[in-house]
């Protein structure tokens, strides 16, 4: 197996591989020097530990304190590169408590990484109340980017990235999940959800018949081991995971953007001035038509002269 090979099929759990050379060595070292006070946001990799950026050990090395998730978890990633910076944990449970904490010791001259259990911290993960405080308070709040796995799922799905859309997670409840599904699929762009493994085979389901036959993908555990793309159109899926027993990991649904409606034909602009003209001026029935059809208004204007509509007020040609 080669060494691309190798750490494409590396999983969450699995060390990066050690240098093979004195160059390689130099530049996987983290730079440890202290950093400027302030708090940074610091993408960690969602599955392959090799996916962690430079710039993100050298913030993680030099920081005087860690804040995270879960400090089992991060511990884990500082121990495979060598980082003994202090970790504390910072999560829903108690940000009310922490927070205070973490802001004075940012205002007294500290620098604190804040960190989630994978990927990019406040993507899904607490750390706006925090990030909107030190703002308040005017402290430095400096992005290290890196892994996401939205980004990853939108940019592997084969979906129109040009305009997309992060949801979140669905609500658990199924006539909740319903109604704030309904509200999402009429917009006009890629959704990303996120969705527990117990409940995508419902998702996909209420999905299917909200959203119809539109182009979809599964994402499911990216960047580790067993990563699985399913792309097919919603109802395919939904049958797919019906059928399926209950899969493992971490999952990402992409959703394609609602198809253009099709342009109204002549037939069908002609009955619409038709209704329009026996209730409005022939000015008022051409506007109407040509907003509901995106037709331009002069050629609604032609169409109407063309039904011998009478001249009279508020009929002449339409700008």
């Amino acid at each position: 197996m080669t060494t691309r090979q190798a750490s494409r099929n590396r999983g969450p759990g699995d060390a990066p591989d050690p240098p093979t050379d004195t160059g390689a060595r130099a530049a996987s070292k983290p730079a440890t020097d202290a950093l400027p006070a302030g708090l940074y946001i610091v993408a960690t990799p969602i599955g392959n530990l090799r996916d962690i950026t430079l710039r993100a050990l050298d913030v993680l090395g030099g920081a005087d304190l860690v804040a995270c998730e879960d400090t089992r978890v991060t511990g884990r990633l500082m121990k495979a590169y060598g980082l003994d910076t202090t970790l504390t944990a910072y999560h829903d449970h108690n940000a009310a408590r922490a927070r205070p904490r973490l802001l004075d010791e940012i205002a007294a001259g500290k620098a604190v990484a804040l960190v989630t259990d994978a990927g990019t911290p406040l993507v899904s993960d607490p750390g706006f109340k925090l990030v909107a405080e030190a703002a308040e308070r005017g402290l430095p709040v400096t992005p290290i980017p890196g892994a996401s796995a939205a980004l990853a799922a939108v940019s592997a799905a084969g979906l129109p990235s040009d305009r997309f859309l992060f949801a979140g997670f669905p609500p658990a409840k199924a006539g909740q999940r319903r109604a704030w599904l309904g509200d999402l699929v009429g917009i006009e762009a890629t959704l990303v959800l996120y969705e527990s493994p117990g409940r995508l085979a419902a998702t996909l389901a209420d999905l299917a018949e909200i959203a119809g036959d539109r182009p979809a993908a599964v994402m499911r555990e990216l960047t580790k081991l067993h990563e699985e793309h399913r792309r097919a159109p919603l109802f395919e899926l939904a049958a797919q995971y019906r059928d399926a027993a209950t899969p493992k990991g971490e999952v990402v649904i992409v959703i394609g953007p609602p198809a253009p409606e099709a342009p109204a034909d002549d037939a069908a602009v002609d009955a619409m001035l038709a209704d329009a003209l026996a209730r409005e001026s022939v000015r008022d029935a051409v506007r109407t038509v040509a907003e509901a059809t995106g037709r331009p208004r002069k050629e609604v204007y032609a169409r109407a002269l063309m039904r011998g509509s009478d001249s009279g007020p508020g009929s002449e040609e339409a700008e």
